[in-house]
């Protein structure tokens, strides 16, 4: 498969008209500066043979489940066809309209009730064309966990879908289309900014097609102010009902300039008290396994919170309660460790349901203790998706006064009291053989909304820890300086 860089294919694809800039009418007669329309690929065998291969490689970087595969009609049913076809991958075919004799079919394919099927689409604004597809297949007895897209226009796409129990899968965002036709010197910077500006003023929701093909209609200015423009957080810090530990945790992070969690993984408390004073100052939370320490004792916990005062940083300890409330109780308030003495988060599987919440909370709500709990994993296969992730998010949201936010792939609520924190992050996108995906700072922060990025082997692993750390911590900062840009702060 030929490798092309996301630069090269946003410049092909200014090359071949997918993308122009100028005065363009919508349907609702609005202008727009911008006119994305892919059908043009069908033309160029082969582009599309690379966006089709873009496509799949984010497939797999992100490690995707599914049984089958479906194109939104029609521009990305050339695409899933030669995704399908080069791979050996099952299809099915989305009908527009069923027809009025035969089968009288909407779905065309082979497929099994509770079959996974994975939507490929070229361009989403709102998403809903992706969701408009989703309710056919759901119709037919069919899951849709997960959708990849080539081109995301950022106008609510991600959490409109997410709202759902989909997760959306971008290649290029329209803000990075434009940062790379300006370098290209393919528009000048006052071209991209009214791009920018258009964007960030109107919400252009399709009403039966989401495609960037002239239907729009624009929202109203508040919609546009709710969808776009996110707050600091610093700002997210002061809101009424924020929990005071996640407002502690806002500040902290304002203050250093710093959304990294180091993911502390080691086997010696000397080694870990060394990471802790040496990395603190970079760092807005630190993360323990305290059982695979091979020498706990209680005066490593009295010097870790002595550390955390020192320089500022919040303790987070990964235990991933499991049981029963009446355990979990007995396991974070007892036992050799006492976890809630010292760790200022800990963090829950909803699997139990919403009695491992009320079990902690009895022992962690009156010592100010907070818990994040886990909505999606970054290992390969991980079924903490779709359903089960909107579950954990209401789970939250009744549990307020203890849940301060989520480990998650990427933003699953648009309430800010909430903190979204990502595992898996390394400055190289990939996967380690036994089923951890990799994601980059700047695809974790900017492009998937997350808050908190979490890593270990990154730093770890670096010849220089300090550099390393100092270096995520800069890249993490300035991905959500850059959000925070975009949204018209």
């Amino acid at each position: 498969m030929e490798n092309i860089s996301i630069e090269s294919l946003i410049v092909k694809l200014h090359d071949v008209s997918g993308v122009k800039f100028g005065e363009y009418k919508l349907k609702s007669g609005m202008l727009t500066p911008i006119y994305i329309d892919l059908r043009v690929l069908v033309s160029h065998p082969a582009l599309m043979k690379q966006v089709s291969s873009v496509l799949y490689q984010r497939v797999q970087d992100e490690g995707l489940q599914f049984d089958t595969l479906c194109g939104v009609p029609y521009t990305a049913l050339p695409l899933a066809t030669i995704i399908c076809s080069t791979h050996e991958l099952p299809m099915l075919i989305r009908r527009k309209e069923a027809k009025d004799y035969g089968t009288k079919r909407l779905v065309e394919g082979s497929f099994r009730e509770g079959d996974i099927c994975l939507i490929i689409e070229d361009t989403v604004t709102t998403g809903s064309s992706i969701l408009e597809t989703a309710e056919v297949l759901y119709k037919e007895g069919l899951k849709v966990t997960d959708a990849v897209v080539l081109m995301d226009r950022e106008q609510g796409a991600v959490e409109m879908l997410a709202s759902r129990g989909i997760r959306l899968h971008s290649i290029i965002s329209i803000f990075k289309l434009l940062e790379v036709l300006q370098e290209a010197e393919r528009i000048d910077a006052k071209t991209a900014q009214r791009v920018k500006k258009f964007i960030l003023d109107n919400n252009t929701f399709g009403h039966k097609d989401d495609h960037d093909h002239g239907n729009g209609v624009p929202a109203t200015k508040k919609a546009c102010v709710e969808k776009n423009v996110e707050l600091s957080y610093a700002d997210r810090a002061e809101l009424p009902n924020v929990h005071p530990l996640a407002s502690k945790l806002l500040k902290t992070m304002e203050e250093k300039q710093s959304n990294l969690c180091l993911s502390a993984d080691v086997t010696s408390s000397e080694e870990l008290l060394r990471l802790a004073d040496s990395l603190g100052p970079t760092v807005c939370m630190l993360k323990t396994h305290v059982d695979i320490l091979k020498d706990y004792t209680v005066a490593f916990t009295q010097k870790l919170q002595a550390l955390a005062e020192k320089h500022n940083f919040l303790i987070f300890e990964d235990r991933k309660f499991a049981d029963i409330g009446s355990t979990v109780k007995h396991q974070y308030e007892g036992g050799m460790y006492q976890i809630s003495s010292w760790s200022h988060i800990v963090n829950a599987h909803a699997v139990p349901g919403p009695g491992v919440v009320k079990g902690l909370s009895a022992v962690g709500k009156p010592l100010g203790r907070g818990c994040l709990l886990i909505a999606q994993m970054s290992s390969q296969g991980s079924l903490a998706t779709g359903d089960y992730t909107q579950a954990v998010l209401a789970m939250a949201e009744e549990q307020s006064d203890f849940v301060i936010g989520f480990i998650c792939g990427s933003k699953i609520t648009k309430k800010p009291e909430f903190i979204h924190m990502t595992p898996g992050v390394q400055m190289q996108a990939g996967g380690d053989g036994l089923g951890q995906q990799y994601t980059t700072p700047e695809e974790v922060l900017y492009n998937k909304g997350s808050d908190v990025i979490v890593v270990g082997r990154g730093i770890l692993e670096a010849p220089d820890r300090l550099k390393a750390a100092e270096s995520y911590r800069k890249s993490g900062w300035e991905a959500y300086t850059k959000r925070l840009g975009q949204s018209g702060q």
